[in-house]
Parts: C-alpha cells; sequence; structure tokens
C-alpha cells in the first residue's frame, strides 16, 4: 500500500482526505501541524505528502523543505484556500508535484493523488533498470555464451556482494584481472578504489615498498614517506594478480597482513590497520607448488576461500566468434573504421587456431586485423601468419627416443629456449609481454633470457613520453 501523510491543522480536512484515500486503498497518517509532519517525514517511508501551505507556526513549505530534504523522490502535493501566484510559484520552485486551490473538486484531488504516485512508481523503476544495467555492463569485457563462462559469471554474481577472498586460476591471457574487476564492480565497495600489482613483476624490495609503503629515509632514494597500495586501497579491493611468483619471505608478510589486516611501512614501526578485500590472481598450480614446498600450504588456504578457475579458450570454442565480434566492434569504433563482420573463410581459420595466448592473443589478432583491413569484413589476409596459415602448427620438436637414450634436460632447455625466442618476437622484444604469453614470472624469463643470450642485439621499443 502507498503512505500518504496529511497535514492540516484542520481537523475536518484531515478527516475528510483520511477516509476518501483510505477508501481509495491508500495507507494514510495525518498531523495537524508541520512540527507534527517532522516526525513522520524524518523516518523516509513515505510515499506521498499532501500539505495545507497556510498553517499557525511553521507553514506548509516548511514541510515540503523537509521531506525534499529527507527524501527528494517523495511528491508533494500544497493545497491552500488562497489563490496566491506568488505562494504557487514558491513551492514549484521548491519541488512541489503540484499545487491545489480549496475547495477542490473530489475526483480532481483523487487523479492528482494517483499520478503523482504513478510518477513516483516509474522514476523507481527507472531506478531499478539503470542499476540492473549498471550491474550489467560491468560484466562487458567477460564476454561468451558457452557453459563455461555462464558457470564463471553466475559465480562472480554469487560472490561479488560478499567480502570473501577469491584465488582466480587459469592460463595467461584468460581475463583474470576482468573477473577481478568485475567482483569488485558489483561488491558493496564498488565506490572505494580497486588497486591492481602484478607480483611476478617486482624484486622483492619493491614489492613490499609498493604494498605497504615505506617511511622517509628508510632505504636510497625514499626522500618522502610513500603509502602502499594496502592503504591506498582502504575500504575497497586490492588485486594480487601472479601470486605463485612471491618469494617464500613475501608470502610470509602477506599472511600476516590477511591475518590480522595490519601493515607495517619498510622502516617504520607503527602498525596501520586496512580494510581491503583481497584478490588472488595466478597461472601456476598452487597446490602442486604447496606439495612442492614452494607455496606456503598457510597463506594457499587463506587466499583460496573461493576459486574462480579461468577457462582457456581451447576449452570454449564456442565463444570464439562471440569474442572476436565484440572486439572487431572495440576497435572498428577506436580506429574509425567502417568493418562489420568477419568473412567465414576469417572465422574457420580463427576457430582452427590453438590460441596458447588465450583471450589476449584473440585480441591482438583482431586488433592487428582491423588496422590492416581495407574492407568492410575481416578476410584471411589480415590475420597473422600463424592464424592464416590454418589449423594447429607442425609439432617442431618430434619425441624421437633411441635405445641409447636421450639427454632429457638438454631436450627440455632447448624445448624452452625455442619458446622463448618466438614469444619474444610476437611480442616485439617486449619482454614483459613474452613472459605473459609464456606464462612466466618477469624474474624467470629475465634469467633464462640471459642465459640462453636472448637479448643480444635486440631493443625493447620505447613508449612514448606525453
Amino acid at each position: 500500500m502507498d503512505r500518504v501523510l496529511i497535514v492540516d491543522d484542520e481537523k475536518g480536512m484531515r478527516d475528510f482526505l483520511a477516509i476518501m484515500l483510505k477508501k481509495e486503498g491508500y495507507a494514510v497518517a495525518t498531523s495537524e501541524s508541520a512540527d507534527k509532519a517532522a516526525e513522520h517525514i524524518a523516518k523516509g517511508d513515505l510515499d506521498l505528502v499532501i500539505s495545507d501551505i497556510s498553517m499557525p507556526g511553521r507553514s506548509g513549505l516548511e514541510v515540503l523543505k523537509q521531506t525534499k530534504a529527507t527524501n527528494p523522490e517523495t511528491p508533494v502535493i500544497m493545497i491552500t484556500a488562497y489563490a496566491s501566484t506568488e505562494s504557487a510559484i514558491e513551492a514549484l520552485k521548491l519541488g512541489a508535484y503540484d499545487y491545489i486551490i480549496k475547495p477542490f473538486d473530489v475526483e480532481e484531488m483523487k487523479a492528482v493523488v494517483r499520478n503523482a504516485l504513478e510518477k513516483r512508481r516509474l522514476e523507481n523503476e527507472n531506478r531499478v533498470l539503470k542499476r540492473e544495467l549498471k550491474e550489467k555492463l560491468r560484466f562487458d569485457e567477460l564476454v561468451g555464451d558457452g557453459p563455461r563462462m555462464k558457470e564463471v559469471l553466475d559465480l562472480i554474481a554469487k560472490i561479488a556482494p560478499t567480502n570473501s577472498t577469491v584465488l582466480i586460476s587459469g592460463e595467461s591471457g584468460t581475463g583474470k584481472e576482468l573477473v577481478a574487476r568485475a567482483i569488485h564492480a558489483g561488491s558493496p565497495c564498488r565506490e572505494r578504489p580497486f588497486v591492481s600489482i602484478n607480483c611476478g613483476a617486482l624484486p622483492d624490495e619493491l614489492l613490499e615498498s609498493e604494498l605497504f609503503g615505506h617511511t622517509r629515509g628508510s632505504f636510497t632514494g625514499a626522500i618522502a614517506a610513500k603509502k602502499g597500495l594496502f592503504e591506498v586501497a582502504d575500504g575497497g579491493t586490492i588485486f594480487l594478480d601472479e601470486i605463485g611468483d612471491t618469494t617464500t619471505a613475501m608470502q610470509i608478510k602477506l599472511l600476516r597482513v590477511l591475518q590480522e589486516r595490519r601493515i607495517r611501512r619498510v622502516g617504520g614501526t607503527d602498525e596501520i590497520e586496512v580494510n581491503v578485500r583481497v584478490l588472488a590472481a595466478t597461472n601456476q598450480d598452487l597446490e602442486q607448488m604447496v606439495r612442492q614446498k614452494r607455496f606456503r600450504e598457510d597463506l594457499y588456504y587463506r587466499i583460496n576461500v573461493i576459486q574462480i578457475r579461468m577457462p582457456s579458450l581451447r576449452e570454449k570454442p564456442e565463444d570464439i566468434p562471440k569474442l572476436a565480434l565484440h572486439f572487431l566492434v572495440k576497435y572498428s569504433r577506436i580506429m574509425g573504421k567502417k568493418i562489420t563482420r568477419i568473412s567465414e573463410e576469417a572465422l574457420q581459420r580463427l576457430l582452427a587456431h590453438d590460441w596458447p595466448g588465450n583471450v589476449r592473443e584473440l585480441e591482438n589478432v583482431v586488433e592487428r586485423a582491423v588496422a590492416l583491413e581495407t574492407t568492410d569484413a575481416i578476410t584471411v589476409d589480415s590475420l597473422s601468419r600463424e592464424v592464416s596459415s590454418g589449423g594447429r602448427p607442425a609439432q617442431e620438436f618430434p619425441i624421437v627416443l633411441s635405445d641409447g637414450g636421450i639427454d632429457l634436460e638438454r631436450q627440455l632447455e632447448r624445448l624452452r629456449e625455442h619458446y622463448m625466442e618466438e614469444a619474444l618476437r610476437r611480442a616485439q622484444n617486449v619482454q614483459t609481454r613474452a613472459a605473459e604469453i609464456l606464462g612466466m614470472s618477469f624474474r624467470s624469463f629475465r634469467y633464462f633470457a640471459k642465459k640462453y643470450h636472448l637479448l643480444e642485439g635486440r631493443k625493447e621499443p620505447r613508449a612514448n613520453v606525453g
């Protein structure tokens, strides 16, 4: 039932309106003055207020002002026995829904009440629809209709409103950070910061400073105190990407933060409380790492409260066409091109490719194709050589075991060297991107790249500084 408050100093008018509106099916409360009405208005649960404008003490305009201050969406109908243009204009300026002069027609009053309440209902529905649309758009980058992606999206919708720690696992390029951002967007702390850091891209000393901050003079170059990312994310979400690449020492420090919700800046003695939701991601098998004593078991169980496993693109080929079209629309808009479709032959090549780089690789392939294409459709000629050749590449290292055996370690070294060289080529010599393609930490990639002399004669492209 819609809840209506009637405010009038005349008892006869209050009773008349109350009887009339109760017959119409409304829940009615009455007040004889603006001061008495204030108690009802303060509760904030009214759907409509009807107030006389001229009353002893505080006028109906005060009722109007308080109603709009408490709940701006609640409509207010003003009534008076005097035809005053000035008061009517003032009431409308203050946000009154309508203005009625006594004596009024009963049917007219009923119609105005109905219209005011209908307007409120429509505004409420509009707000709900906007909120639902916003919630839907938070998944706009997590494209896919297949059963694997539906499972992921359903799980995100269930856990986003909670404060549980989440571990997101999956191969590189599967969209783990997109999942983390979707969880944050659906959480109660969505208006607070979302902070992301790749734990495998920094040495321990820098990682500790980035996460926990440092005091002035705590190390060479620390000319001023600095907040860590846990402090920056206070009240929001911190995303620890590639947590499997952290050292044992760093794992101990992270475990302490998760247990006590306190941090200590590098070089500092004071403990700082932080209220942060922790989301972690890895492309490694943490369970196996725990068995091998390379990842702390207590930290593993602390971050693995809820796990979301992102499927590789090989596991959800049914999503390739929709993903490719999504990226086509995205980059066509960015580049100002009118490319509207993918040719059937090009689509078949996309479906036949193995996608070792997963969704990230598919996005890069489509971006390249959009940049090169001169027609209104992506063709095979615009696809990269690896994709346009069709099917999976032939095995470049056939397995041959002679009776005398082989040097397995050497063969594995050769295999690693080959893939690292190919990853560098695909990443245009950007080591961090090459490491991501292979699912390696930056430190590991840099170590083996130097060992195999892969960096000699190569230069990373210089970044443009605006």
